[in-house]
């Protein structure tokens, strides 16, 4: 029986890079998101440019 070296094995580091949101921002691991019905992924820092700029809800103040 052959044994393995693990001297030999391909280090993998674990990166924190999560994936990019809708509105082209890095998602590294442990950011708060939004997840859509369609699928779209949003930070939470995002929310707001989101739904303004692709849902098309107008941000106001209430009188």
């Amino acid at each position: 029986m052959q044994v393995e070296n693990p001297m030999t094995r391909p280090v993998r580091l674990k990166s924190p890079h999560w994936g990019i949101d809708a509105c082209g921002d890095e998602i590294l691991c442990g950011d708060t998101i939004y997840e859509f019905p369609d699928g779209e992924i949003v930070l939470e820092e995002n929310i707001r440019q989101y739904i303004t700029e692709n849902l098309g809800a107008v941000r106001k103040i209430a009188e």
